[in-house]
């Protein structure tokens, strides 16, 4: 994306201004990655007859193995009902295991099982390869750049999710 630079702030540092125009070719440049991003899983979980919010639910039981169905529902950001459906499915389906809290029986963990990992491990392989070769592409700083760009736009609930689960790593 092509960027225009202005006046230098008293510290040396130069101020980026963007046009509508420049933005515009941001957002769509945005949408035209999201759809090769999820194309090689969209694919993967046609076979299962799975979406979308299947594959976030697998992901993230898979990044915090245990986690509870309301922490999920904060990180998801979907409805209960909506993520119950999702998960019934995954668990008849013996991918996910849900289990009683041994300190607060209501509470519900959720671990994926074996065929869990496998499906996961295929899905964020298929992603990890079209990062790898994309970030190989654009070096090392416009990686780091495009990190800084991604979380500048999460939301501030949805930054401190994704900053707990870096922590975890």
């Amino acid at each position: 994306m092509a960027e225009s630079t202005g006046p230098k702030r008293p510290g040396g540092e130069t101020l980026l201004f963007l046009t509508d125009e420049q933005l515009r070719k941001g957002i769509e440049a945005m949408f035209f990655a999201y759809r090769g991003f999820t194309a090689d899983p969209d694919r993967i979980l046609e076979n299962y007859a799975y979406g979308r919010a299947h594959h976030r639910a697998i992901h993230f039981i898979g990044r915090s193995p245990g986690t509870t169905v309301n922490n999920l529902l904060s990180i998801l950001g979907v409805t209960k009902q909506s993520l119950n459906r999702v998960l019934r499915t995954l668990i008849a389906d013996g991918l996910v295991e849900s289990r009683v809290g041994t300190r607060d029986k209501r509470e519900r963990h959720l671990n994926l099982t074996e065929a869990g990992w496998r499906l996961e491990r295929e899905l964020s392989d298929a992603q990890r390869d079209r990062m790898r070769v994309a970030f190989r592409a654009a070096g090392p700083e416009a990686v780091a750049g495009f990190r800084t760009v991604l979380e500048a736009m999460m939301d501030p609930e949805m930054r401190r999710h994704y900053v707990a689960l870096k922590e975890q790593s």
